[in-house]
């Protein structure tokens, strides 16, 4: 191996996790900025948006996902519960909620966390799957199987109606609303999901992010053949077949990436 943590290795080869870094790099400020990472995962895409600047403070209600990120996130980790936060009313300034919402009960309950431990005038930043009637792939999903929970799902996703209008309920302000991962590169997504899920049964661990991929090194080196096979042979196919999401600039992605802010209170005279 090239001495990379594993999780490093897998986001190189991840073009949906690559773009999500890409875009939020783009707009959002984190420099001298206290930073709340909630639904960390194994840590790998904070670990690259760190280098951005901020301090950080890493949290999610998996205790193994916890455990996997460590290597990469140190000690500045914490578990809790998804709508109970054991943090003081306005302590950060920037929280990030990426890919979090879709696999907790207490949706709802979650934002009105957030937006309590938020300072007035920070900022909110959340991605999640894109659903409704027209999301023509999130039907291949169900015909090839792949269910809700396989991704550790507690729901399918939301329209960026649906996620605007929960967003605004605690009193979060969405100041920029897009989507990204068009057709192409979430066709990509489901084939490999679906592949990882056929073909490596059984063995894994539940965890909150579901059996669709890798979820610890250990994980990784157990189907490290598929690995090499993908990174050598299939990957560079499907970074090329991906490229033709640009010809669908009218199209709307199949996740969401949505930027709130908390509003400063401005007190009467």
């Amino acid at each position: 191996m090239d001495g990379k943590p594993w999780q490093q290795r897998l986001f190189e080869k991840s073009l949906m996790k690559r773009e999500k870094v890409r875009l939020v790099s783009g707009m959002v400020d984190f420099s001298e900025k206290l930073v709340l990472d909630l639904g960390c995962a194994q840590g790998i895409v904070a670990h690259n948006l760190e280098k951005l600047g901020g301090l950080w403070v890493h949290a999610d209600n998996d205790h193994a996902h916890l455990r996997n990120g460590c290597e990469l996130l140190g000690s500045r980790i914490v578990q809790v519960k998804e709508n109970a936060l054991p943090f003081a009313a306005e302590t950060f300034q920037t929280v990030l909620v990426l890919d979090f919402l879709e696999h907790v009960d207490d949706d709802r309950g979650t934002l009105k966390e957030l937006f309590r431990v938020l300072k007035p005038g920070g900022q909110l930043v959340v991605s999640t799957p894109v659903s409704g009637r027209l999301m023509i792939l999130n039907r291949l999903k169900k015909l090839c199987g792949m269910k809700p929970e396989i991704y550790g799902h507690k729901r399918e996703g939301y329209s960026m109606a649906e996620l605007e209008a929960m967003i605004s309920e605690p009193g979060f302000s969405v100041i920029r609303a897009d989507t990204y991962a068009k057709f192409f590169m979430e066709l990509c997504e489901i084939m490999l999901n679906v592949f990882y899920a056929k073909a490596t049964p059984g063995n894994r661990e539940k965890q909150r992010s579901g059996s669709i991929s890798p979820q610890s090194a250990a994980d990784l080196e157990r189907h490290g053949r598929l690995f090499r096979l993908y990174g050598s042979f299939i990957y560079p196919l499907v970074r090329l077949f991906t490229r033709l999401d640009h010809l669908l600039w009218f199209k709307t992605g199949y996740a969401s990436l949505v930027i709130a802010e908390k509003k400063v209170k401005i007190s009467a005279s």
